[in-house]
């Protein structure tokens, strides 16, 4: 949910300065599972990786002076940090409890305790 309700922010952006939208297919990731940590490492790869297309994007628009833009992009900055701290804290965790059942416990039960909030940015 809450990166549908990401996509849906620049897809109301757009929508709201008259922008075409176009949505196309994603591709299937193209690596295996492997083992625990694999697919931490590629959560945190990819996060680093919307977080450079998010910084490709602000800084045309700060070569554009497009302020409005800039404002919008404040918000997903943020958000990215955030995003990219997450993946890597969950990797440090599992390295440190990984081969720990009761460390594992833990782990999940702190990650099934985590609300939700949508984002409440005004476009």
């Amino acid at each position: 949910q809450e990166e549908r309700d990401h996509a849906m922010l620049f897809y109301q952006y757009l929508q709201n300065n008259s922008e075409p939208v176009v949505f196309a297919s994603v591709d299937k990731p193209d690596w295996t599972r492997g083992d625990n940590m694999t697919p931490l490492i590629k959560g945190l790869e990819h996060e680093k990786y919307v977080t450079s297309l998010i910084n490709t994007i602000y800084a045309a628009a700060y070569e554009a002076r497009d302020f409005r833009t800039m404002q919008v992009l404040d918000w997903f900055v943020k958000e990215q940090g955030e995003e990219e701290k997450n993946a890597s804290d969950l990797i440090t965790k599992m390295e440190l409890f990984g081969s720990d059942a009761k460390g594992l416990y833990m782990l999940n039960s702190e990650l099934k305790s985590r609300v939700y909030a949508a984002p409440s940015l005004v476009l």
